[in-house]
């Protein structure tokens, strides 16, 4: 079954088609609830809100070509998470001291030879601003000025969360590159 078709399906309550979508696309929108809110348990609830938003607004979709739809859904659930982080957290307007930020020089920036489940370990220990502000960097591809407005913070604030960010990231995989080839 095409996107299309499984969509236009769906619109229509179709329980086999509905299926078929949750099958087809669970997994990837349950790894984007995942990679935002860090806790398996409560991504479970947010991926659970964000099905029944889907079908709930699935009459909104329209088909734009091939891969519309797990892009649509994608957003639907990027929403989600966000909305929950929102409800339940207080994003915070931290400012990263220069003195706090540990020197990142010499990194090598390709990360092929990391599996992806662990790349995505490590992005779910990034405190909460600052895994939320670079998924969306990174996943999502919004600017600083974009994130700002989604977070209701400052568009600095956004700069420098997502720096620090990275710069955790590339500790943590200095660390895993130490242990794994020595």
């Amino acid at each position: 079954m095409t996107e299309e078709e499984l969509a236009s399906r769906c619109r229509q309550s179709d329980n086999r088609a509905r299926k078929e979508l949750y099958e087809r696309y669970g997994n990837a929108l349950m790894a984007i609830c995942l990679r935002y809110i860090g806790d398996r348990e409560t991504a479970k609830d947010v991926f659970h809100d964000g099905v029944i938003r889907i079908f709930q607004s699935i009459g909104q979709f329209t088909y734009q070509g091939n891969g519309s739809l797990r892009a649509w859904l994608s957003k639907v659930m990027v929403n989600e998470s966000l909305g929950y982080l929102r409800k339940h957290t207080q994003m915070t307007q931290q400012e990263v001291l220069m003195d706090e930020v540990p020197d990142t020089q010499d990194t090598d920036d390709n990360v092929c030879d990391i599996p992806q489940a662990e790349l995505m370990r490590m992005i779910g220990e990034l405190p909460e601003g600052y895994r939320t502000v670079f998924n969306l960097y990174v996943f999502e591809n919004k600017s600083h000025k974009e994130i700002a407005k989604l977070l209701g913070i400052t568009e600095h604030t956004s700069s420098s969360q997502f720096y620090r960010a990275k710069t955790l990231m590339i500790r943590k995989i200095k660390e895993y590159r130490k242990e794994q080839y020595t």
